[in-house]
């Protein structure tokens, strides 16, 4: 399976320069530490910080200076602090290039639950319904399945929708897979893992092509 680092490393390789990117919280925080050399992003977070860092040692801590998950972050050259109401019609104007997000399921049509589940406390919605709604390239970070082992990929989503009809690709702790034509496609595979587990944690359709490439980090 990929640690935290190394799926936040894998989603850093989709980032393309000159692109303004929303971090959403959770893994997706930690792709600001994977930036690739020579790739110039602005990381927007939706308290009102464009041009986020990676994270400050303990030089660099500024317990003013948060992300929206309150995590304390840096700001690096060129950065603009504004209010959250400029930060969302950022958002909602689709000036947002590309948006990582966490999520609790996602299923074939690409739909996707986030923020509730029923009898538990969650942190809520946050921005992520402005985020899937004004952003048309979106992944999702996640892991294939629940702490009980229940899978995250379904046909149909069963928790409170974030977005319908919205997600095209998705990185888990497993595999990269894109949606298309009303099923996953499995495109790669984490270091280690077998086609028969994915296809095993996978509820919703899957498509497994011939040759499926296993993912590789330094």
């Amino acid at each position: 399976m990929l640690t935290r680092e190394q799926m936040a490393q894998r989603v850093a390789r989709e980032l393309r320069d000159g692109y303004y990117v929303n971090l959403g919280i959770g893994i997706p925080t930690l792709v600001a530490n994977f930036v690739p050399p020579g790739v110039d992003v602005m990381l927007q977070s939706e308290n009102g910080l464009l041009g986020m860092g990676p994270f400050p040692d303990e030089a660099e801590l500024d317990a003013d200076m948060i992300n929206a998950g309150k995590q304390t972050v840096t700001a690096r050259p060129g950065a603009a602090i504004f209010d959250s109401a400029q930060s969302f019609a950022m958002i909602r104007g689709g000036h947002v290039d590309l948006t990582v997000l966490g999520a609790f399921e996602v299923d074939v049509g690409g739909n996707i639950a986030s923020w509730m589940i029923p009898g538990k406390m969650v942190k809520g919605m946050g921005g992520a319904m402005d985020l899937v709604a004004g952003a048309e390239n979106i992944i999702v970070v996640m892991t294939h399945a629940s702490k009980s082992g229940e899978s995250k990929l379904l046909d149909h989503c069963t928790l409170p929708l974030t977005g319908a009809n919205c997600i095209r690709r998705i990185l888990t702790d497993l595999a990269y897979l894109e949606i298309e034509n009303g099923a996953f496609v499995l495109k790669e595979r984490a270091p280690g893992v077998s086609v028969e587990e994915i296809v095993s944690k996978t509820a919703g359709r899957l498509i497994v092509p011939d040759v499926v490439p296993e993912m590789h980090f330094q």
